[in-house]
């Protein structure tokens, strides 16, 4: 396949963005059936919740690496290309690859009405590859909510449930209770659920759920005990979860394995130090927010940052602006490359009508003149969202021509 025909398949693939994003499963139910997947006998692991997620799926996906199975992987959003949502234990799927399943998928949903969304036909390819490429075990992240995510169109071995909190408020609910009751609708009768404690009014949702459905449920209480390879304490939650996970599909691994895929796991734009003084987090939700500072105050004491700042429409930026303010000397605002992307004028505006104490600002044309003017003495932190921390990421480690801007 020749260049120009790859990237045609993959911009018609960004292009159903368009969709938006449609909440329900019949569209991924019909794509599976008719594509006759997932494998015959391959198992999955399902992951919901409003933070933790990907970094639970990449400790369990990484101690399954230590233990020589080659599992697949299946998040969103990407950083910095496409190919990151899919993976396994080898490698990511290629670019060849994703252009022949698009061109296979996109003959087969010619006149679907309604049209599979983005994230749906993601997902099909996803499990169209991971059954070619044999992988025995899959992780697979819901992509938003849970009961009516597309991943829940998938009969998993085991379900698990990161913490809940304020976040796609406009899609899932107003109140804690509504949100956990969309995420608590992966769990599946008889299907062995891990969660852990968590706000009361979310837990509950959880524990009556499983009640009704015959579900065993393990509600974790204490973290992982030492440290792993991703910075901060609430990584230590996600880490017992992922192990608690595992053995809850039947594997009983040596100390020294999980210790070793705790520690050697890899999840970038989770506290990533990048550079000596620079970290990327993906922070963009309050509980995130508060995490971050807790984190910063423990790998950074003393010090503040200068924060190089995005955000898109919808999310609770005074929110995370108040949170974040503590450990900020000086803010520079900035868009990135996303359609969903506030400009920096606006972000400037929301964190002056906090009336909080003064602090210096700065707003930028794009992602790379905010990088340049927050580098100097102080250490800097990139936040707020995923989309600016994947272009972040390319920038810094010059892939800035290998990004692919995306929406969802």
């Amino acid at each position: 396949m020749t260049h120009d025909t790859a990237q045609k398949e993959i911009d018609w693939l960004y292009s159903t963005q368009l969709f938006g994003i449609k909440l329900g499963l019949d569209n991924a139910q019909r794509l599976l059936r008719e594509l006759g997947l997932p494998a015959a006998g391959q198992k999955f692991i399902h992951v919901a919740g409003t933070n933790g997620k990907g970094s639970t799926c990449a400790f369990m996906h990484s101690i399954l690496k230590q233990a020589g199975i080659n599992a697949g992987l299946f998040t969103s959003p990407h950083l910095v290309h496409f190919g990151e949502r899919i993976r396994d234990a080898e490698r990511m799927i290629s670019s060849d690859e994703i252009s022949a399943g698009i061109n296979r998928l996109r003959e087969r949903v010619s006149g679907w009405n309604p049209h599979p969304t983005f994230f749906e036909l993601t997902l099909a390819l996803a499990l169209e590859w991971f059954a070619r490429r044999g992988n025995p075990w899959v992780i697979l992240e819901t992509g938003l909510g849970g009961r009516l995510d597309a991943t829940n169109a998938l009969w998993p071995a085991v379900s698990v449930i990161t913490p809940i909190g304020w976040d796609h408020m406009d899609m899932l609910g107003d109140t804690l209770a509504k949100i956990a009751a969309e995420k608590a609708g992966i769990i599946k009768p008889g299907v062995p659920v891990i969660t852990m404690t968590q706000e009361r009014e979310a837990l509950e949702v959880i524990q009556t759920t499983a009640v009704e459905r015959g579900t065993p449920l393990t509600v974790l209480e204490t973290a992982w005990s030492r440290e792993t390879g991703l910075p901060g304490p609430h990584q230590r939650w996600n880490a017992a979860m992922a192990v608690a996970a595992l053995k809850a599909a039947g594997f009983d691994f040596a100390e020294n394995v999980i210790q070793c895929g705790l520690r050697e796991v890899e999840w970038p734009a989770r506290f990533q130090k990048i550079r000596p003084g620079v970290v990327i987090d993906g922070a963009h939700n309050l509980d995130a927010a508060r995490v971050l500072v807790r984190t910063w105050r423990e790998q950074f004491p003393q010090q503040r940052a200068q924060v190089v700042f995005g955000a898109v429409a919808g999310k609770d930026v005074s929110g995370v602006l108040r949170e974040i303010a503590s450990i900020v000397d000086g803010w520079h605002f900035t868009s990135f490359g996303s359609p969903r992307a506030l400009p920096a004028e606006a972000l400037c505006r929301v964190w002056q009508g906090l009336g909080l104490e003064p602090r210096p600002v700065a707003m930028h044309a794009d992602v790379a003149e905010a990088l340049h003017a927050a580098g100097g003495a102080q250490p800097v932190l990139i936040a707020g969202s995923l989309y600016l921390a994947g272009e972040a990421i390319a920038l810094i480690e010059g892939q800035a021509d290998a990004f692919e801007r995306s929406a969802q």
